[in-house]
């Protein structure tokens, strides 16, 4: 009478396959899209969000931090991957999404702060936007008013960096006046280009996966991961190893030395709710 589709009657017990052809009847056909979705649409809908991933102390096991990561949820595809409605710096959209990002962390950080604690959020953005005067004073007025905020981290791209490193370690040292840190994701083989700085304003260097996953049978990367280590600490940058997926590789970015780590062995990145409920409300090492 309500419409409502229902599954086919399923008897116990029974196969994997069974249950996806009866399952099978309620999934939309249509395949996820082969092309960007309209960032537009999906901002007017609300189909954007952010969701958390946290960055744990490789000391201490405690969290640390949480980098704040773009999802689309489609009401035909679900959860569709960033890199099918990420617009391009030519997009006339390409700002709104970054004033989205800030705006929402904001939100949430007063979210955490209120209900749960205090932590210190990052959030992604492109150089391009840093380097909009007009961006950057929108971005100041947002920080919170709070006693407890100790400041906002902002990662740009290691790629990004790259194509203008001056460029980038000038936008690096404005932003440290407004208590908002510079740190350089997914850094690979192209960091050595940052030795040739002689004012280093970033605080954070983010090795790329590509360097830690599997470090701990990789002579080769863990050469290189420590190669980076050496040169943040004489810099007094912190260090944070993406993409820890095993025990192994965390015992081995632990003996290295990294500061923080990031990765599935810990934790998935999750919505802002769920993440105050399972990582801010609760106490104790993240790995046990």
């Amino acid at each position: 009478m309500l419409g409502l589709a229902m599954l086919p009657a399923l008897g116990t017990p029974y196969r994997n396959e069974d249950l996806h052809d009866r399952v099978a009847a309620l999934v939309p056909t249509d395949e996820p899209p082969s092309s960007p979705v309209d960032v537009a649409e999906a901002l007017d809908a609300g189909w954007l969000d952010l969701w958390y991933h946290a960055k744990i102390d490789a000391r201490t096991l405690m969290l640390s931090g949480a980098e704040a990561l773009i999802r689309m949820r489609h009401p035909s595809w679900g959860i569709v991957p960033p890199a099918y409605f990420i617009p391009g710096e030519g997009d006339p959209h390409f700002h709104a999404l970054s004033e989205f990002v800030i705006a929402r962390a904001m939100a949430d950080w007063m979210f955490f702060a209120t209900e749960y604690k205090p932590i210190r959020l990052a959030i992604n953005l492109p150089v391009a936007v840093l380097e909009d005067p007009v961006a950057v004073e929108r971005l100041r007025q947002q920080l919170p008013d709070h006693p407890a905020f100790d400041g906002l981290v902002v990662e740009i791209k290691g790629t990004d960096l790259v194509r203008n490193v001056a460029r980038a370690r000038d936008i690096a040292r404005q932003l440290r006046f407004y208590n908002i840190g510079i740190s350089i994701d997914d850094l690979g083989g192209d960091w050595s280009l940052l030795s040739r700085l002689d004012d280093f304003p970033f605080i954070e260097l983010k090795v790329d996966r590509i360097f830690v996953n599997g470090c701990a049978n990789d002579r080769l990367k863990r050469v290189a991961c420590r190669t980076i280590l050496d040169f943040a600490n004489r810099l007094g940058a912190s260090t944070v190893a993406e993409g820890v997926e095993t025990r192994d590789d965390f015992r081995a970015v632990q003996e290295m030395g990294f500061d923080l780590v990031q990765g599935f062995l810990f934790h998935k990145p999750m919505p802002g709710r769920k993440f105050g409920r399972t990582m801010l409300a609760t106490h104790g090492p993240a790995l046990t």
